[in-house]
């Protein structure tokens, strides 16, 4: 089977499957795909490509060792620049009177993930699609979906058509596919910014994943290769907006003082970025030829860093359901996909706003049960194991 970078001569393409949209977890859903032996097209409203930067991306990942794994699986991860990736050997949260350590020795785990850049998985993902010669039609914003029962013929900009058994809609937050198959999204908004930059730290991170927690106010420091760190500082929209306003030295000066100055001096080596949080999930994961996957099905509060990990799940599920099947888009084996997929989606919306619920409640019970709560984890090795596990899962 031939694939190829797509000759704008050839106006319409048959394939199994295609994904639209070329951001982590559609590339991981093509690569996989294809490595399934499906005849894959990914589509990409942006031109594709992706160059490596010298400096530290601010955007980075954690990743859980499941998710690494399957990367390997797929053989990504032989494209990925290992002296660019982290791993994270325990997490150290705080809160007021006290303090949380989960080591990944607690329950005899060889590490509880890796921190890597968005640009570093990017160009590994990419690298396999050329491998693979799956077919690319980037630039092409789509303008048309048309669905039969047996088939999805999708309209791109300059004529360009493509049927396909099946359609994953890997096309972010604001979906054109979501929207084009009618399904609606529930809306939850936090009234909170994501601050993040990267700063070289005086003092050793020792892999210490490190989080600090106050009243609508979280401050992440993950740990990145020769004593980088890379911050996620998650405030209301309004401190956003001051600690916007400041110099990156005035800022390092901040994150210090909020992390009680444990890596000693901050220096700012990159541009800082802001995103509005909030969560948002389809009321739908799937429509008729049609499947959501990653930001399209599901944007979550981003305090535990999990939002690319619960993407590539959707993937792996997917991939799972369809290997022995006739046709990847049967409705009967989609909804096997949404009801699977569900649970994991529920737990993880739960989890994220229930721990920024638990610590920014200014009740004074919840407040004392919290560090009450904090201090007994740390005697408590069985529960440790089992927050360990479901962190690192």
């Amino acid at each position: 089977m031939t694939h190829h970078f797509f000759q704008s001569e050839d106006k319409s393409i048959v394939a199994d499957i295609v994904v639209v949209g070329a951001g982590l977890v559609g590339l991981a859903a093509a690569v996989a795909f294809a490595k399934q032996g499906k005849n894959v097209v990914l589509v990409d409203a942006k031109k594709s490509e992706i160059k490596l930067k010298k400096a530290w991306d601010e955007r980075v990942y954690a990743l859980t060792p499941a998710t690494e794994a399957w990367l390997k699986q797929l053989e990504v991860w032989a494209d990925v620049d290992k002296s660019r990736v982290n791993d994270i050997n325990a997490m150290h949260i705080w809160k007021a009177k006290a303090s949380l350590m989960l080591a990944d020795s607690d329950a005899n785990f060889p590490k509880l993930g890796v921190i890597i850049e968005n640009q570093n998985l990017q160009y590994a993902l990419w690298q396999q699609i050329k491998t693979l010669g799956v077919t690319v039609v980037s630039d092409a914003n789509c303008i048309s979906l048309d669905i039969t029962p047996h088939d999805a013929q999708l309209g791109l900009q300059g004529g360009i058509a493509i049927t396909a058994k099946l359609i994953v809609a890997a096309d972010g937050v604001n979906s054109w596919l979501r929207q084009q198959a009618g399904i609606a999204i529930k809306r939850k908004y936090f009234h909170q910014t994501a601050l993040v930059a990267n700063f070289l730290a005086e003092k050793n991170h020792g892999n210490i994943a490190r989080q600090w927690f106050a009243p609508h106010d979280t401050l992440a420091l993950l740990p990145l290769p020769s004593q980088h760190v890379s911050m996620v500082w998650s405030v209301s929209t309004e401190k956003a907006d001051e600690l916007l306003r400041l110099s990156s030295e005035q800022l390092a000066e901040q994150v210090q003082a909020q992390s009680q100055g444990i890596l000693g001096d901050l220096k700012p080596v990159s541009n800082t970025q802001s995103f509005e949080l909030h969560q948002q999930t389809a009321t739908k994961l799937i429509a008729d030829r049609m499947v959501l996957v990653g930001d399209a099905a599901h944007q979550i509060h981003p305090m535990a860093g999990q939002g690319v990990n619960l993407g590539f799940r959707d993937v792996m599920k997917l991939i799972e359901l369809t290997t022995k099947c006739q046709d990847v888009g049967d409705f009967n084996l989609l909804r096997q996909y949404e009801r699977a997929r569900a649970a994991d989606i529920a737990t993880m919306n739960t989890l994220t706003t229930g721990l920024d619920y638990l610590f920014a409640s200014n009740k004074m019970l919840v407040k004392k049960v919290t560090i009450w709560g904090l201090q007994q984890l740390n005697k408590q090795a069985e529960i440790k194991k089992l927050l360990i596990q479901q962190v690192a899962a």
